[in-house]
């Protein structure tokens, strides 16, 4: 059996030679007809213009014999020769000059032929037609037939000095010696329309299959159905798409797009095909974020109208060059709406695992008093665990009122019993997500960094002697402001060090750290919070974060 990508390429191959069949063939029936038209226009022209020149040549040599005062000054009338030997031989040397006329013939008034290219006709009676130079006509040429056959012959009348008719001089040019005249013609025009149609053959053969490869083998009609699926597909997605050319033309661009650029639904996708994107509305900011040779996910943006924006740029390449981007565009309130719901479950799933574990532990405890018989200790102790436990869980739940932060809150507590941390929630400690409406997901980022932080730094602290490990959390919030505080007794932070803290890939504990505190410090600006730090070294850290309208 064939493989799937053999029948693929056979299909492609086939599709391929089927497109360049039609264009070879196409473009070879439109080169021949219009070579064939331009060739025979072309013979028509000079056949014209090579008769215009024989008809030329016959006038000129009879009326250069008519005008010759050698020929004025003889007479005509007596019909002989005798006494006209130079003017024959100026006649004779006349013809031997003139390789394309066939017959010179001087006819008197009496129609004596007083001179014939043929000598054996002088003297003779010229029996053929008569000339007529009626309407004061001195010359003209006609089509005739003689004794040689068909001929191009002049008539040009003869005068003598004192105006006198002396007779009629004949200049001819057999038809056939014409007709091979224009046989150079012919065959120029023929080896120049056959170069021509064989150099635009191996052109047509070029681009027909320059242009099967631009197609990739498929047919016009597949293409067409192809864009059109593509563009429900790309049309039924929530997110944007946009697409451009390395001049910033927009090439493609999807209703959801239109709706993340355009809050106010003027834009269409006719208007926007073929502009720059830097000409429309919130243009500037896309194209910003398209900028780059490499695809970079998750690029944070606020267009004019407000609207936080994700954009993940992919660069279009051929043969290594960049000839495009394609930007997909995420409308951050739903993408955060998407992460709350999938972050609330996750430290849902984090608090129910450490509380397990620690759950664990104390049955260890009471399994060993147990075993030692002291029932009342073992007894007591259940009670005094299941009081901390419900007081501590019953507290944040009625202080948190947003069910992911406290769930973050219930697993970092149980969190810090693994790491024998005490965690304490201040005294007025509250939130409620009606009093200043911050993304979930910012919170429990910012909260969970900030926590998990603390802990690193007191578990440094370990081998510090009566030393307690202790972390003081508050959260409060009233309308239109948050405040958050998080308090450790671990190392701190020596004073050279606080001012860095916030970049981007610092950190003192080793490679491929450093995100965290950076991380939360954007997210803070982005929301227009502000963030502050105070520390003392093996005393402790107080990070302060604050929302406000």
């Amino acid at each position: 059996m064939l493989k799937r990508k053999d029948i693929l390429h056979n299909n492609s191959k086939s599709s391929l030679t089927k497109i360049q069949r039609k264009i070879s063939t196409t473009q070879i029936i439109l080169i021949v007809s219009l070579s064939l038209i331009l060739a025979v226009v072309g013979i028509i022209i000079n056949i014209r213009f090579q008769r215009e020149r024989i008809d030329k040549n016959l006038q000129n040599i009879a009326e250069t014999i008519a005008t010759s005062p050698i020929l004025k000054d003889n007479n005509f009338q007596n019909g002989t020769a005798n006494e006209q030997e130079s003017l024959m031989d100026y006649l004779d040397s006349l013809k031997k000059s003139i390789s394309d006329i066939d017959v010179i013939s001087i006819v008197n008034s009496n129609n004596t032929r007083f001179y014939h290219t043929n000598h054996t006709l002088i003297g003779t009676i010229y029996d053929g037609e008569t000339p007529n130079f009626s309407s004061n006509k001195t010359f003209y040429i006609v089509n005739t037939n003689g004794p040689s056959g068909a001929q191009r012959r002049a008539y040009s009348a003869l005068y003598g000095s004192d105006g006198q008719y002396l007779g009629f001089i004949m200049v001819i040019i057999l038809t056939e010696h014409v007709n091979a005249s224009f046989t150079p013609i012919l065959i120029t025009y023929s080896i120049i329309t056959f170069m021509v149609i064989f150099v635009e053959i191996l052109i047509s053969s070029y681009l027909s299959k320059n242009i099967k490869q631009r197609l990739l083998g498929y047919e016009p009609d597949t293409i067409s159905a192809m864009y059109l699926v593509r563009d429900n597909i790309l049309e039924s997605l929530e997110e944007g798409i946009i697409a451009i050319d390395k001049n910033g033309k927009v090439l493609f661009v999807n209703s959801s797009a239109i709706t993340i650029l355009d809050k106010e639904k003027t834009l269409t996708v006719n208007n926007l095909i073929g502009k720059s994107i830097t000409q429309i509305s919130n243009g500037m900011v896309i194209s910003q974020a398209l900028k780059g040779e490499e695809k970079e996910l998750n690029i944070h943006e606020q267009n004019s109208d407000g609207i936080d924006v994700l954009i993940d740029r992919i660069p279009i390449k051929n043969d290594g060059e960049t000839v495009g981007t394609i930007g997909i565009l995420h409308n951050r309130a739903e993408y955060t709406k998407l992460m709350e719901d999938l972050s609330g479950t996750r430290y849902l799933v984090d608090s129910m695992r450490a509380n397990n574990h620690d759950f664990t532990n104390k049955l260890h405890v009471i399994l060993g008093l147990i075993q030692m018989e002291m029932y009342e200790q073992a007894t007591s102790y259940i009670e005094n665990i299941t009081i901390v436990q419900r007081a501590t869980i019953s507290k944040i739940m009625n202080t948190i009122n947003e069910p992911a932060l406290a769930a973050l809150l219930i697993g970092k507590t149980a969190r810090a019993s693994e790491l024998n941390v005490k965690f304490t929630l201040r005294e007025s400690s509250y939130y409620s997500n009606a009093d200043m409406a911050l993304p979930t997901e910012v919170l429990i980022t910012v909260i969970g960094n900030l926590i998990e932080n603390a802990f690193e730094s007191m578990n440094e602290k370990e081998n510090v002697a009566d030393t307690q490990k202790e972390l003081l959390f508050g959260i409060y919030s009233k309308p239109n402001a948050v405040l958050i505080t998080v308090d450790d007794t671990g190392l701190g932070i020596p004073p050279e060090n606080i001012k860095r803290i916030f970049e981007n890939g610092y950190s003192t504990k080793g490679k491929n750290r450093g995100t965290g505190l950076y991380q939360v410090k954007t997210m803070v600006d982005n929301l227009g919070g502000q963030i502050t730090v105070e520390s003392q070294e093996n005393v402790g850290t107080s990070f302060s974060v604050s929302f406000s309208k």
